[in-house]
């Protein structure tokens, strides 16, 4: 724990009170998972025991593969379908099994705090601790919160923002803008070196193109459709496509003669994040913060289909800022994509002014932050 936190918070008694058991849940998709995580290793390096609480996603077990020092559990995944459907019964049996197991869970672990990072995969564990009696939190990453949220926000001590303009979501909550965490690997690296990794020319703009966790396809085919367009650019990629289009990427970049980098998924994104100029992607918060935690200018193409829009309410937010160019799926072709990227490549002093933009809207210390917040309403209920 920080001096910063006891002299602002309390006395070397509270030392002994804010030293928590608690519990994340933050299964289900890598939006909710590695902000999470990124919370848990703050919570672990000041002193607190902590507890991840996932889904039984293959996403989840790799993202813990290599974290054995977390103590996790796995909970059914919950996510809710049209109320007119008849999985509607499914869900209902699904929540309540994994209400039940959190409940088990909490007996034995006796959490002072749950944190509950969004999605119904943990609405369960924060209705499990309120109904324990213990301090819960949700934090909303998004510009436009889920359903999950907006219901999970009545049974909370405070919600936790990654975006100031999601607070009017919540009118009836106490709110607190901490950002949205990033992991704690996630630091820049130097670029030559990177570059050489993975076969790149140090005297090239790099374009770094993902597509995120879900809904990769459509950028994938923006990219390809764009290649002929890009012949001749002073231009090399990385192209992180998923495994379903790693083959077909990778014979357009050889047929267009564009050079490049092709993966289907790569585990270090530090190293991806410091090898780029700039960035073609979705926007998912998650990813945002990490972009501008590399301080990376995009062009993003939100996800068409993803609830509430939210992707696009996230990237108009990065617009504004003169850190991102918008683009929508419906209204892109390849020739639009191409021309976007030539203009970057070909006025450095653009690309230098967005990614200044865009490293103003990384908060300092994301996940100290919500552990500083989880601290302080745990030690005033403590107290009480």
């Amino acid at each position: 724990m920080t001096d910063e936190f006891y002299k602002a918070y309390g006395s070397a008694e509270d030392r002994k009170l804010t030293l928590m058991n608690a519990v994340i849940a933050c299964g289900g998709t890598g939006g909710h998972l590695f902000p999470g995580i990124a919370v848990a290793e703050v919570l672990r390096d000041r002193g607190h025991e902590v507890m991840l609480l996932v889904s039984e996603k293959e996403i989840d077990a790799l993202a813990l593969s290599g974290r054995a020092s977390f103590r996790f559990e796995k909970l059914p995944t919950v996510g809710l379908p049209s109320p007119f459907s008849p999985a509607i019964l499914g869900f209902v049996r699904r929540f309540y099994e994994s209400l039940s197991l959190c409940r088990s869970i909490y007996r034995n672990f006796k959490p002072q705090v749950v944190l509950g990072m969004g999605g119904f995969t943990s609405t369960a564990p924060v209705l499990a601790g309120r109904m324990r009696g213990v301090t819960t939190f949700i934090h909303e990453s998004n510009a436009v919160p889920g359903k999950a949220n907006r219901l999970t926000a009545r049974m909370v001590r405070a919600v936790m923002l990654g975006f100031k303009e999601c607070a009017p979501f919540f009118p009836k909550a106490r709110t607190e803008f901490t950002g949205t965490p990033i992991r704690t690997e996630l630091k820049p690296l130097d670029r030559q070196v990177v570059r050489q990794k993975f076969g790149l020319r140090h005297d090239l703009t790099t374009l770094l193109v993902m597509g995120g966790s879900q809904g990769a396809s459509g950028i994938n085919q923006a990219m390809i459709k764009s290649l002929p367009f890009l012949q001749g650019a002073s231009l090399q990629v990385i192209h992180l496509s998923g495994a379903r289009d790693e083959r077909l990427v990778a014979d357009n970049y050889r047929r267009e003669n564009v050079p490049a980098y092709v993966a289907a998924f790569y585990h270090r994104m530090e190293e991806v994040y410091s090898a780029a100029d700039l960035l073609v992607a979705r926007s998912g918060a998650a990813s945002l913060a990490e972009f501008a935690a590399f301080s990376l200018p995009s062009i993003l193409i939100p996800f068409p289909y993803a609830t509430d829009d939210h992707q696009t309410r996230n990237a108009e937010i990065y617009a504004r800022a003169q850190a991102a160019i918008l683009l929508k799926e419906s209204e892109l072709s390849g020739e639009l994509l191409a021309r976007k990227i030539r203009e970057l490549i070909e006025n450095p002093e653009q690309i230098q002014r967005m990614a200044a933009n865009c490293s103003r809207l990384a908060p300092t210390d994301a996940a100290g932050r919500v552990v500083t917040t989880m601290e302080k309403y745990t030690t005033h209920e403590a107290r009480l």
